[in-house]
Parts: structure tokens; sequence; C-alpha cells
């Protein structure tokens, strides 16, 4: 990775004047608020999970490089942090995301995203999506373009087609496409094993796969959040993924779900997550964060509260450890109106890796070590 000294990284982003994009002229897209400008003045930030600020694409930045500078330059906050996270989406190397994500039982890629812009108090969302490199990006369409919040399956494939995206006949890469098969010839998802078997069986198949080095042991779950303040106080976020890997046809995750693998409140703050998308579900965790903002909460103590609810509700012994903690992991991305930030998690290590998240401010990117609850974690994803 090409360095990049403090002094050249901002004054690369910092030549533009902030601002807020507009269009003289231009009709507004359907529903668009008008820009909401926040009060105050803070330092620009932007948060994500640790892979945003590990692939590039061929290019010369990360996910959050690109973002913060896009804030700096004065573009839209919203259409910065998806500039971002477009980079990892069609990075054929970022397995969880996007092109070349690991796909479903069937072999097949689908794809979910969400996102908020804070200042308009307007969200998008896509679940299911097949045949679309950007699924980021097809959500802030539907954020724009309709009144509703979420298009899936072939709904929103022919919403994207109808929008002028390129739909394609397979996402799969040659190596997404040689995983699913090793996996295919090693588990047979045909027989609808009950749900503990079918735990156990794919306890064995991904130790298996991580331990010959044909898995990334964090990538059980995948995804990115990445969520941004600019100087005037604009949050916004954004959540991509190509979700659980082998998952049943159709299984929607946390990531296109506001208020689960993401949610932003504009006043307050924004929190997004990767991991254990069912537990997030259940648990509504990025809103409970986000009230825990709106409560005075750090963005630290708001997220160990999110991840002690999550601990205290998993019960079932099928996701369990013998110790009877959760066999999961659950990561959140979490900055508030203050441009204060935390990466928190339920364990400090999973599979003997930190977890880590990814930040880029005025000083530049870093890759920092989340606060965790339970200390270090179980050896593999199984679920």
């Amino acid at each position: 990775m090409p360095s990049i000294t403090r002094r050249d990284f901002v004054k690369k982003g910092a030549v533009g004047a902030v601002g807020v994009k507009t269009a003289a002229g231009a009709a507004p897209a359907f529903g668009q608020a008008p820009t909401v400008m926040a009060p105050r003045s803070v330092k620009p930030v932007v948060v994500s999970s640790a892979n945003g600020h590990r692939y590039k694409n061929g290019g010369p930045r990360t996910c959050v490089e690109e973002a913060f500078l896009r804030i700096v330059k004065g573009e839209d906050v919203l259409d910065a942090l998806i500039a971002g996270v477009t980079i990892l989406e069609l990075d054929p190397e970022e397995d969880s995301v996007g092109y070349g994500g690991l796909p479903n039982a069937e072999g097949v890629v689908q794809l979910d995203a969400s996102c908020m812009h804070g200042p308009r108090k307007r969200a998008g969302a896509v679940a299911a999506l097949e045949g679309v490199r950007t699924p980021a990006k097809v959500a802030q369409a539907v954020m724009d373009q309709t009144d509703h919040h979420l298009l899936v399956g072939k709904g929103a494939q022919d919403f994207a087609r109808a929008m002028g995206f390129t739909v394609e006949a397979d996402l799969n890469t040659e190596k997404s496409r040689a995983q699913w098969l090793e996996w295919k010839r090693r588990v047979d998802p045909a027989h609808w094993l009950d749900p503990a078997k079918r735990a156990a069986e794919n306890r064995r198949v991904w130790r298996e796969m991580v331990a010959e080095g044909l898995l990334d042991p964090g990538h059980a779950w995948g995804t990115i959040n990445c969520d941004g303040i600019t100087p005037k106080g604009e949050i916004a976020g954004v959540t991509t993924t190509s979700g659980l890997a082998w998952k049943i046809p159709g299984r929607v995750g946390d990531s296109a779900i506001l208020g689960a693998g993401l949610y932003v409140d504009g006043e307050w703050g924004a929190a997004g997550s990767t991991g254990r998308g069912e537990a997030n579900l259940f648990n509504q965790s990025s809103h409970l964060i986000v009230e825990g903002l709106r409560r005075g909460l750090h963005p630290k103590d708001a997220g160990i509260e999110a991840v002690k609810r999550i601990r205290d509700n998993t019960v079932e012994k099928r996701l369990l450890t013998p110790e009877g903690k959760p066999d999961f992991y659950v990561s959140f991305y979490i900055l508030d109106r203050q441009g204060r930030y935390a990466g928190v998690d339920l364990y400090s290590t999973y599979n003997g890796r930190k977890r880590q998240y990814a930040v880029c401010t005025e000083n530049g990117p870093q890759i920092l070590d989340s606060e965790s609850l339970l200390g270090e974690g179980p050896p593999a994803p199984t679920r």
C-alpha cells in the first residue's frame, strides 16, 4: 500500500470549498426534501468496518479515504460514502460485498444494501438483488426516485434495470464459484437438516475450509458499513453486503433493514453493523445505539449497551459456545453528532484475529482495535 503523509492527505482533500452539492435549475427527485443545514461545526470523520481500509480495486484510495476526501471537497455526505463503498462492491478480491461476493446455497450471488441521509431524513434499500454489482447505488436510487424504503428480489432488479443499471447474468468470480463448489461438495443443503444438525455441519465445513486456507474466517457474514459526518454536521450512512455465505436463497439479513444493519438520525448520529444479521434483526441494534446517542451516551457506551442486549437475548443452545457465550460475532461502527466515534464488538478477537474498524479524519486513515464486551472470542464462524 503506497504511503501518504498527513500533510499530503489533508492538502489533497481540503482544496475544494466545503459546501452542499446543488444542481441549479434541476427539478428535485421524487420526494426529495431540501437539505437541512445543522447549526454546528465539527471535524469531518468517516468510520467503517475494517475492510473499508483494505481494498482499493486497483485505484489510489480505500473506501474511507475516498469518502473523506469527497466530504472535505464539499460533496453530499451520502454521495461521498457511497462512492467509498462502491470501491469494495466492484473489487473482485473482496468476497463479502458486491461482485464476487460469496453466493447462496444455489450458487447465486444475492446482494443487500441500505442507505440513510440524515439532513434529508430519507432512506432506501434493496434486498436479494441479483445481477447488479453496486447495490448501494440502487438503494440510493430507491431513496431518490421512489416513495418506498425497500425493494426486493426481481422487483429490485427490474427497478435497477429501469434506472439504467447494468444487469448481469452472474456476479460470481472464478474464486467465489470455486469456493461455493467446494462448500457444495462438502455439505449438501438439499437435505434440509434440522437447525441443530445444519449448524453442526456448517461448523465442521467452515472450520475445515478455514484451516485449509480456502476461506477468510471473517467472511462468514461479510459486509461493509460506512458512516460519515461533514464539517457542517451533516450525517449519513450506508451498509452493503453479499450476505451470509451459502445462505438459503431469499434469506435477507440485517444490512437492508433500517434500524438493524443501519440507522441514522441526522440530529444525533449513525450506527451500522457487520456480523450475524439475525442477531441484529432480533434486537434492532443500530436503532438502539442511536437512541443511546440521543440519551447522551458516548458511542462506545451506546455500542456496549447493544452487544449486552445481544448477549442476553442469545439463549438457544445451538447459538452458544460450551461456555454459554454467543458463538458468533457482531460488530458496530458508531458516529455521533460531535464527531466522536467507536468500533464495538462482542469479542476482542475472532478466530484469533483482532476485531478492528477503520476511521479517516484530518490525520489520515487508521485501522483501530474495537472495544469489546467478552474478550477473546470463538475460534471460527459457525453459522
